[in-house]
């Protein structure tokens, strides 16, 4: 499989596992969700859900949803196909939302599993997230030392497109600095949450305790007050 069937792959399964679609409104979600679809055609899509079906991931159901369901068998019109994932649908899309590996982090790929990260575990996205910024450091590091050899023997606008694509990348680092540090932050306050409840089950649970306002050696006090006055003729 290409890696960009598989993209779509992904997202398709992806899609389907928030609802039943039809092609008509899979394409148009591929289309304005997930923007790296945007040229993708009926001729791509439907290879890819016959695939799914063959598979077993996906199971196609006639729409009759249509108030005008019981009218399209007499003006000939047929009934729109609904693709609803399977359970083992459910169970690929699960699998491959775990990947981390390098396919993940490129730019094609990267945007489609960064729409999925509602559904994403946070040690999955830490990853991913890090793999992206590694790789695009490394992008960084090669353009900066193209520049550095070429600049003298590139034009004014050449040069300036070179440095318009520099910032993008270096925006987009800052970017994932950002939501990294979030990703950690989130972390933290969870596992300090959870210490927190911890501390306090083991304080509910903490047996009662004698009453530290007795005297080590002496005989325990009064709950009202104090001790009695040994001058009170009624403590002789």
């Amino acid at each position: 499989m290409s890696r960009r069937s598989g993209v779509l792959e992904f997202a398709v399964l992806g899609l389907l596992r928030e609802s039943p679609m039809h092609g008509y409104e899979l394409r148009k979600r591929l289309n304005t969700s997930l923007g790296v679809f945007r040229a993708f055609s009926y001729g791509s899509l439907y290879p890819c859900l016959k695939t799914l079906v063959g598979n077993g991931w996906l199971i196609e159901e006639s729409g009759s949803t249509s108030p005008d369901a019981l009218a399209a068998p007499l003006s000939g019109r047929r009934a729109k196909i609904v693709y609803r994932l399977t359970a083992a649908g459910k169970e690929r899309f699960e699998e491959l939302l775990s990947h981390t590996g390098p396919d993940a982090w490129e730019d094609e790929h990267f945007g489609v599993r960064f729409a999925f990260f509602g559904q994403t575990s946070r040690d999955v996205r830490m990853r991913v997230l890090e793999g992206r910024r590694s790789r695009l450091e490394e992008r960084l590091d090669k353009m900066r030392a193209a520049m550095a050899r070429t600049r003298e023997r590139l034009d004014d606008y050449t040069l300036e497109l070179q440095r318009h694509g520099m910032e993008s990348v270096e925006r987009e680092v800052r970017w994932l600095n950002e939501l990294i540090e979030s990703e950690r932050a989130g972390r933290d306050r969870r596992d300090g949450t959870a210490g927190q409840v911890r501390t306090t089950e083991r304080d509910e649970d903490r047996p009662p305790q004698q009453d530290q306002s007795e005297d080590a050696d002496g005989p325990p006090r009064h709950r009202g007050g104090s001790r009695p006055d040994p001058s009170d003729d009624t403590a002789k």
